[in-house]
This record gives structure tokens, sequence and C-alpha cells, in this order.
């Protein structure tokens, strides 16, 4: 058995309540294990933790822009590789015709979140209408495709050599954050039936130890009957997602976590009423990455801790550094604060580091690890 060495300590102006009441002309930087959930201690600087004037070496906060990368094709073996290490591998896609084959995934569960544009798509399973902000969920080795409406843009999030579960509800119980039933799944109806044939060929393109195999059939192999258990493709809409909330405390990434995976977790920022409480932080708080790396894909909306970041962009924060709101929001909140988030962004936190591909190097901000320096005569 083993267990932290926990006991509280107190040392010069601190607050009682962690991003509450800090001390005049304090800044509050979380330092913490295990992510948000081990043992942690909050400094309090009298300036802000990212007040960097410089920065050198390859270890940086970085943005990505995905608009930038070119990665249309009727595959998501097309897609473009981002971000990876052993347990997760994020790509993007753009698709604007129909999939001329079945895609299959031996390396691992994954998600598509669609990021933009609707169709259908046809499993193993059977059929499942989808559109913008929707999560499908593939497991393993499922044979697909898609038909787009219009084109489609997404994020796809192999979770590698494992498979996705949903986060721990604890006290608030099973139907908090989004009630089990709203999760819809692929159904054998009229549209799947229609789209069997026996007089097509068709070929399989199954990804397996990070290898291409190409499986060519004389028929549709998505020609199941009928099917009963209770591992299935299913989608879940982040319209659907009903945020944990604190009126009087900023609650950590991890009370959105959607699915959790081996080696990293996927969380879902939606809009949600901002904190009410005078001396409550209304913006993300400082802290350090100490165990994981964090990305966050932004979706929709108005991105309120962040300055110049768009809808379709990527950040990356690697382990080992400070990071929070920039200047000028931090500011904003607490001069003007808003009544609500107008945000709708996916994060993931690895516990491992990612490796950068020279794809996501190509439409790199480099100006990003600057975004939080300091202005002359300003303690921003």
């Amino acid at each position: 058995m083993r267990q932290w060495f926990q006991f509280p300590i107190s040392e010069g102006k601190v607050s009682r309540q962690a991003h509450c009441d800090l001390p005049e002309g304090t800044y509050e930087r979380e330092c913490g294990k295990e992510g948000f959930f081990g043992p942690a201690s909050h400094m309090y600087h009298s300036h802000p933790p990212t007040g960097w004037t410089e920065w050198e070496g390859p270890l940086r906060p970085r943005a990505i822009d995905t608009n930038l990368i070119e990665t249309q094709g009727n595959s998501p073996w097309d897609a473009a590789l981002l971000l990876f290490n052993n347990n997760v591998r994020l790509r993007s896609w753009r698709c604007d015709k129909a999939m001329d084959h079945l895609a299959r995934n031996g390396d691992g569960d994954e998600v598509l979140f669609i990021h933009n544009g609707s169709g259908e798509l046809f499993c193993d399973y059977g059929h499942l209408s989808f559109r913008d902000g929707d999560y499908i969920v593939l497991p393993r080795a499922t044979s697909w495709r898609i038909e787009p409406h219009e084109p489609v843009e997404m994020l796809l999030i192999e979770a590698t050599n494992s498979g996705y579960k949903m986060a721990e509800r604890g006290i608030v119980g099973t139907h908090a954050v989004f009630d089990p039933g709203v999760l819809e799944y692929a159904r054998i109806n009229d549209t799947f039936l229609a789209q069997q044939s026996d007089n097509q060929t068709w070929k399989v393109k199954l990804k397996a130890r990070s290898q291409l195999n190409t499986i060519t059939y004389p028929y549709n192999p998505l020609d199941a009957q009928g099917w009963k258990g209770d591992l299935t493709v299913f989608k879940l809409n982040w319209r659907d997602i009903r945020p944990l909330m604190s009126h009087r405390y900023h609650l950590p990434p991890s009370a959105h976590t959607t699915f959790v995976a081996d080696g990293f977790v996927i969380c879902t920022f939606v809009p949600r009423p901002i904190e009410s409480d005078p001396n409550a932080l209304k913006v993300p708080f400082y802290h350090n990455n100490d165990d994981y790396d964090e990305v966050l894909f932004y979706h929709r909306g108005n991105f309120f801790s962040r300055d110049n970041i768009e809808a379709g962009m990527i950040t990356h924060h690697p382990c080992g550094f400070s990071h929070g709101p920039h200047p000028k929001a931090l500011a904003a909140s607490m001069s003007s604060p808003k009544k609500e988030t107008d945000e709708v962004a996916v994060m993931i936190d690895t516990r491992w580091p990612l490796e950068v591909s020279e794809q996501a190097e190509s439409a790199e901000n480099k100006d990003y690890v600057y975004s939080w320096k300091s202005r002359p005569n300003t303690n921003e």
C-alpha cells in the first residue's frame, strides 16, 4: 500500500479557500499531482506566473490552426496526424464526398468529433445520422463509412490499445452531466438495409499496428440483419451536456470529463453561467501541468480565457510550466465580468507527453508563446 504525504501547511499571505478571496495584489498558482486529483498547493505570487519575456527551446505552448492543414480526401486514413503518444493519436480530417470503402481501426477505439457538417454513418452495427457537435464513439475494429450531406470536418481521437469509458459521477449520480438516455446508437433500419448489396466489390482499409491493410470482399460487409448486446457505435452531442457548476467556486477542468481511456481523458467545455460570488475567480486559474499535457480544440463561440483563438484551432500546453488566462481576459474578468460563457471546446489531457507532427508544426502560430507577455508599465 502507498499514499501521498499530505498535511496542510500555510506560509505567508494565503487564501483560506482556493480560487477565492486572493490576498490583495496576488496571483494564485495551483501546483498539483495527478492532474486535479492528487495533492496540491496554492502559491500566491506578486506577478503573473506567465509573465515571461523570452522563451527558448522546443518545449513551449503551441497554437495550431487546423484550418491551414490540407486534409481533404474520402478516407479517414488521409487525415493529418497532429499530436500523438503511445496512448492517443489526434488527427484532423475534411471529407466532402461519400467514402467508397470501409475504414477499420484495429489499434484502438476511436472518437470522431464532428466540428462542421452533417451526414450519415454506416457501420457494422447499423446506421446513424450525425451533425456538428456530435461525438461518435467507434469500438475497436468496427468497419464504417460516411456519406456527407455537406463538407464534414472532424477531429479523430484514437485510444491506442484501449477503449472509451464513462467518467465516474460520484455523489451527483448517473443522470448528472448527461443522462445516458440522450445517447443514440446505430440502428438496423430501412436506410441501413437499403445500402446492402451482393453485386458490388467493397474494400476495407484496416489500420493495425500502425500499418494499412486492404481487404477486398465481393459484397458489402455491412450486411448485418440484426444484433444484440451492449457494445455498439453511439453518439453524444455537446448540446445534451449539462455541466456541473458552482456559483461560488471555479471548478477544475476534471469536472467536465466526458470520456476516460488509458492514459488520457476527454473533457467538454460548454456554455454555462459564470461564478457569481464577487470574490471567486471567474476564469481558469493559473496552474502547472506537472503530470499532464493539455490540449484544447476550439469548436464554437467566444473563447473567454484566450486572445486571438478562432474555431478550428488547437492549443497544446505540455507539462512542466505554468499557464492560465491571457492578461486581457484576466483583467476583463475582474473589471467587468460576463454573466455566462459562450464557448464550446474539447479538451484532451494526456498522462504522458505528446509528440508534435510536422504537419502540426507547419500550421503553428509561433507567436503564441508570447501571448501572455507582460505589457510595459503594467502588472498584467
